[in-house]
């Protein structure tokens, strides 16, 4: 439930970071890294360790460590309460205090590495693919792109249009999923289909296996309309 995950550094980089901080505030300073896969990592079942270091934010994080120590049968961590560092910096969207979200919200709209260059692929169109989750800022990117002349292909759309009547899924849905996901008009009802597939890996399989290759083959379509339109 991170803010955009998809900008977070990856762990080798996080750590080598951490690594280079603490060798700069005390080189004599021993320590170790682990990397958390879940919510308490070893802070649960470490009897070496005494004391546990939180935020206002995260107290109510460590006095569940402390619950989860009496369960293990390990004695309690002493909780150390630090403060938050404020941001004089942030914006009316971002958390006052330093954040690594704001940070990433603020990479928005960079470019993180340079393009690769293919010689495979043609110079001409140049495609650009904008993926991301929700709130990632694909709307806004893309319409940026649009007012500096690009031609902008809108995935979701292709995938309306794939399930209309007449659209190449539509017959092939309809065989695979029954008569009972259409409305009176004979469209397809998103809602009565999503509530087949969801849930069931083999049926999403199904439905997916149908429509992305036929919006794969509209985006490539597309691209042609674009490429004849200069």
């Amino acid at each position: 439930d991170k803010v955009l995950p998809e900008l977070i550094e990856p762990y080798e980089l996080r750590a080598a970071k951490l690594r280079e901080f603490l060798e700069d505030v005390k080189p004599s300073l021993c320590y170790d890294i682990v990397p958390l896969a879940d919510p308490f990592g070893p802070s649960i079942t470490d009897p070496d360790l005494q004391c546990l270091v939180v935020s206002e934010e995260t107290r109510r994080g460590g006095e569940a460590v402390n619950r989860k120590r009496l369960e293990n049968g390990l004695p309690e961590l002493a909780l150390h309460e630090i403060q938050l560092m404020k941001d004089p910096d942030h914006s009316q969207n971002e958390e006052e205090k330093i954040s690594s979200s704001s940070l990433r919200q603020r990479l928005l709209g960079t470019l993180l590495q340079p393009p690769r260059q293919d010689p495979a692929l043609p110079l001409r169109p140049y495609v650009i693919g904008l993926t991301g989750g929700t709130g990632s800022g694909k709307t806004s990117i893309a319409k940026l792109l649009g007012h500096l002349g690009a031609f902008v292909i809108d995935a979701d759309k292709l995938g309306h249009a794939v399930y209309v009547p007449g659209g190449p899924g539509y017959e092939p849905v309809v065989a695979a999923f029954g008569a009972e996901i259409l409305n009176k008009d004979g469209t397809i009802n998103r809602k009565v289909l999503g509530a087949k597939v969801f849930g069931n890996q083999e049926r999403l399989k199904s439905l997916t296996d149908i429509v992305w290759p036929e919006i794969a083959q509209m985006a490539k379509e597309k691209v042609r309309e674009a490429d004849a339109q200069g």
